[in-house]
């Protein structure tokens, strides 16, 4: 393809492209980057103005006007949202008398799970995106770009492209061509076999829990979700960051890449996990609840999801970030990847000589967790 063909520019949201265009890039396979999720943060409110979130999506169009490449880029004015965490840098480039913020955010708004951040139609275009990206940053004055959580399938690029790596731990599960969630147990050794058996007694006694997906999820069961999340958005990080249209939104436009866990005591629902659905993962995106139970979190979030992903076919579950109470649940540590663009060069240096030391530490503590995971121990 000639260069000189290309037209690389900034547009003013996703929704500015036609669903099916978008998605060809990728959009398809990773709920996260489809027109549908994207667009549906924008018509909400949940990104946009006066969030910090401001939709500046990278593309590349050829002689015909023809979408071929596209990145998921937002203006941010803080470090919210994000999931890996730069608050330091931050704070380091203010104490040297500059700034940090805005910076250009190339992500899944609030969203830790894996996905292309690069949507292309050849991987060739790379390149110029990365180098659109930085040139943005140049033009306005923007500190720094950064992609997170990278399908590990491009993490090549971003390294060839000279890109600063950050790796961290999550915790995914991992399908064995099992038949069945007893299958799965087989494998763990007899005395956290017997406990997650135990936990899921326990979360289920006296409650109905029922899951439900596409046309089945009614107005008034994202009213219950709306409740939950929100208790969860208010002790976690003080203001949700969806809004309630976001959650009607998502259900108009891709209900069916969704499953919504609820639990009820008698009728009264108290507890529900929301789920998306990838070509090849199930994501565990939101949960709450309105009363505690016992064990219930890791019933709806974790256990249930695990079910969904056997009967489905699915090779992983990806249930969010952090949480090392997952290693004793099947959910094994797996190492997730940014790539980071720093403008000044003293400052870039310095973050390069941070995350050296700090990717060492990660893979030490994978070595670490690998060793503790449940399963019957090799003879």
């Amino acid at each position: 393809m000639n260069d000189h063909e290309l037209t690389v520019r900034l547009a003013p949201s996703v929704g500015s492209f036609d669903a099916a265009e978008w998605n060809a890039l990728g959009g398809d396979r990773n709920p996260f980057v489809s027109h549908e999720f994207l667009t549906a943060l924008e018509d909400s409110g949940s990104v946009g103005e006066g969030t910090g979130w401001d939709p500046v999506p990278i593309v590349i169009t050829d002689a015909d006007d023809r979408l071929i490449a596209a990145m998921p880029s937002y203006a941010k004015g803080h470090s919210q949202g994000e999931y890996v965490f730069d608050r330091s840098w931050a704070d380091a480039l203010h104490r040297a008398g500059r700034n940090y913020y805005p910076k250009l955010q190339i992500a899944a708004p609030f969203t830790p799970a894996n996905g292309p951040r690069l949507l292309l139609s050849d991987p060739a275009l790379s390149g110029h995106l990365l180098k659109a990206a930085e040139m943005v940053c140049a033009q306005n004055g923007l500190s720094s770009a950064h992609a997170t959580f990278i399908d590990p399938e491009q993490i090549a690029l971003f390294e060839a492209g000279d890109w600063l790596m950050r790796s961290d731990i999550q915790f995914h599960w991992s399908n064995r061509d099992y038949r069945s969630f007893d299958d799965f147990l087989d494998e763990l050794a007899s005395r956290k076999r017997k406990n997650l058996r135990k936990e899921r007694e326990a979360a289920r006694l006296g409650l109905r829990i029922e899951r439900l997906s596409g046309g089945d999820i009614k107005p008034h069961h994202w009213d219950a979700f709306w409740v939950f999340y929100q208790d969860t958005g208010a002790r976690k990080w003080g203001t949700p960051y969806l809004t309630r249209e976001a959650f009607t939104l998502l259900g108009e436009r891709m209900s069916e890449r969704m499953v919504l866990i609820l639990a009820y005591d008698d009728d009264c629902p108290i507890a529900g996990a929301l789920n998306f659905i990838g070509s090849d993962a199930i994501y565990g995106r939101y949960w709450g609840c309105t009363r505690d139970v016992r064990f219930l979190h890791f019933e709806l979030c974790y256990y249930q999801a695990i079910d969904i992903a056997i009967k489905l076919g699915l090779p992983r579950v990806e249930a969010g970030a952090q949480g090392g109470h997952k290693l004793a649940r099947g959910y094994e540590p797996v190492q997730t990847w940014s790539a980071h663009w720093i403008a000044e060069p003293g400052f870039r240096a310095a973050i390069a000589d941070f995350l050296d030391r700090e990717r060492r530490g990660v893979a030490t503590d994978q070595v670490f967790l690998d060793a503790r995971t449940p399963f019957k121990k090799g003879g």
